[in-house]
C-alpha cells in the first residue's frame, strides 16, 4: 500500500457523500493507494486543470493586428503568446517553425536572454496555445537545436520533446537536418585530452508529433512526387542553412525546410501556422505549395521583410500566370 508521506501535511474534516467514501475506497484498494492518497491525487489533478484553464485565457488576450491579407496568407503582428487567435481553435493542420533558440541572438522584441528555466517555461506556454489551435489530427514540425553550449551544456532538444508531450502532443518522429555547416565547432573542452573533451554535432533536429490522430481522418489531395518521398522519408535531411545578409533576419531558415514538411506531412489547401514567422519563409512555403497559411511574428522589423518577400512573390506569380 502507498501512503501519503510529505513533511507539509495539514489534517482537516471534510464530509463525503457516501457513494464517494465507498467508490474511492474502492480505487484505493485497486491501485494500492490510501484513501488519504488517492484523495490528494484527484484534487491536484482537478488544480493543475483549473491553472491550465486560467493560463490559457491569458494566451488569447490580445486583439489581433492582421497586417496582411492576400492570396490564403494571413500575417498578424503579434505576440503569438497573447494574440486572440480563438477563430482558428481545432483547425491547424499543420504547425512549421523555428522558434527562438535563447543563444543571445538579436531577435530584435524577443528577448533571446532568457534563463533556461524562462526559456523552458516559454516553451509550455506556446505548444500549450499551439495544441488548443491543432486539429485533431494536425501535426507540428519543429526545427529546434540538439543541445547548446552557451552558458552551460542544454538538451534542448530532450527537454522540448518531454514539454510537448506534457502539453499533450504525442511523438512521432525526429528528422535530423544536417546543414552540412562545421564551422559552428566553437568549443572542443580539453584539448586533445580525455580530461573533459566536448562533442559538438553540426545538426538541427525537426521534431514531428501531432495531437490526437497520426493518420489524418479525411484524406485529400497530396502534392508530393515518388522520388521525394522516398528520399524525405529518410530521417536525415542534407541542404545547407539560409543567408543571414541575404534575408535580413539573424537565424532564417531556407526554404527548403517547410517547402519539405509542408508536401510530406499536409494536404493541399491545409491550413498551416507559423507561430514565430520572422522575416515569413513558411509563408512563402506554404504559398508555393498551394496552402493556406497563417503567420504572426512580433517584430515590426522583420514584418517588414516577410510583407515585402511577399509582395514580390504575388506580384512574380501575377506575370506567370499573365
Amino acid at each position: 500500500m502507498k501512503y501519503l508521506t510529505d513533511s507539509q501535511l495539514k489534517e482537516l474534516k471534510i464530509r463525503l457523500k457516501w457513494g464517494i467514501f465507498e467508490r474511492i475506497k474502492e480505487i484505493s484498494q485497486i491501485e494500492g493507494k490510501s484513501f488519504n492518497f488517492i484523495i490528494n491525487e484527484l484534487l491536484s489533478k482537478i488544480l493543475e486543470n483549473i491553472a491550465v484553464q486560467n493560463n490559457s485565457k491569458d494566451l488569447f488576450k490580445e486583439k489581433p493586428n492582421l497586417v496582411f491579407n492576400k492570396e490564403n496568407i494571413q500575417l498578424y503582428h503579434n505576440d503569438y503568446l497573447k494574440v486572440d487567435l480563438s477563430e482558428f481553435s481545432g483547425k491547424i493542420n499543420l504547425l512549421i517553425t523555428s522558434p527562438p533558440y535563447n543563444l543571445g541572438i538579436d531577435y530584435g522584441k524577443h528577448d533571446d536572454t532568457l534563463s533556461y528555466e524562462e526559456y523552458l517555461d516559454f516553451t509550455e506556454k506556446w505548444l500549450q496555445k499551439s495544441y488548443e489551435l491543432m486539429a485533431d489530427d494536425g501535426r507540428i514540425c519543429v526545427n529546434i537545436p540538439l543541445d547548446k553550449n552557451k552558458n552551460g551544456l542544454k538538451p534542448i532538444y530532450a527537454d522540448f520533446v518531454e514539454i510537448a508531450k506534457k502539453v499533450g502532443f504525442k511523438y512521432q518522429s525526429t528528422i535530423v537536418w544536417n546543414e552540412q555547416n562545421i564551422s559552428r565547432r566553437t568549443a572542443w573542452g580539453s584539448w586533445l585530452s580525455a580530461s573533459a573533451p566536448y562533442v559538438i554535432a553540426p545538426v538541427e533536429m525537426i521534431v514531428v508529433m501531432y495531437k490526437k490522430y497520426w493518420k489524418r481522418l479525411k484524406k485529400s489531395e497530396s502534392t508530393i512526387e515518388k522520388d521525394e518521398f522516398v528520399e524525405w522519408t529518410n530521417g536525415v535531411w542534407t541542404f545547407p542553412g539560409e543567408s543571414k545578409k541575404r534575408i535580413g533576419h539573424p537565424a532564417p531558415f531556407p526554404t527548403e525546410l517547410p517547402r519539405r514538411c509542408i508536401r510530406l506531412f499536409s494536404f493541399k489547401n491545409d491550413l498551416i501556422l507559423d507561430p514565430f514567422a520572422g522575416s515569413g519563409t513558411t509563408l512563402v512555403s506554404a504559398f508555393q505549395e498551394c496552402r493556406k497559411v497563417i503567420g504572426v511574428e512580433i517584430d515590426e522589423n522583420y514584418i517588414r521583410i516577410a510583407i515585402d518577400r511577399l509582395n514580390k512573390l504575388l506580384q512574380r506569380q501575377q506575370i506567370l500566370n499573365f
